[in-house]
């Protein structure tokens, strides 16, 4: 008897396990049911025709110090035209300076001088410090007597003056800008 008992009580509790929870009669249920299929088809080509363009400017190589030179280099890119162009330009003063050196270091002093008084600012500065530059082989008060009676000869500015300079800027700026517009 024992046993029918465990049985039962087993038997009874897995009945009550299994059993729902009562409905409640103010819950409303609704249940559907959805199918959807989708479906993807795609295909992507990149074709490359052509590369960009581009206009690069040229190297100018002037690394070596003991040059006088520069280079100056560029470059203008439109959709349609695209220019570089590059050039080198001497530096007079440079060289002035190098080949003065080198007559001084060869012990020609006053042939240094008169290299270094082909530019105006020094040949104003040793005037006016009493101590002319050399004239056809005569230096001190000869040599300012000399340049007092030809001064056509004496060295004149170099470069453009300010209005040249302003004038070269805006023609420059103004092909640019025309070269943009292409």
């Amino acid at each position: 008897m024992k046993r029918m008992l465990a049985l039962a009580a087993i038997f009874f509790s897995t009945i009550a396990i299994g059993q729902e929870d009562p409905v409640d009669p103010n819950l409303i249920r609704s249940e559907s049911v959805t199918t959807s299929t989708i479906t993807t088809n795609g295909k992507t080509e990149t074709e490359l025709k052509s590369p960009p363009a581009s206009a690069i400017s040229p190297t100018i190589n002037t690394s070596n110090s003991d040059l006088c030179t520069f280079g100056v280099a560029g470059a203008v890119q439109t959709q349609i035209l695209g220019i570089s162009t590059g050039t080198q330009f001497t530096d007079e003063n440079c060289e002035r300076l190098k080949n003065s050196k080198t007559l001084y270091d060869m012990g020609m002093k006053v042939a240094a001088v008169s290299m270094m008084c082909q530019d105006k600012r020094v040949f104003d500065a040793m005037m006016n410090a009493g101590t002319p530059c050399p004239k056809d082989g005569m230096i001190g008060d000869a040599a300012k007597a000399a340049w007092q009676r030809e001064e056509l000869e004496q060295p004149e500015e170099e470069g453009l003056d300010a209005g040249e300079k302003t004038a070269a800027g805006g023609g420059a700026l103004a092909g640019l800008l025309l070269l943009l517009l292409l």
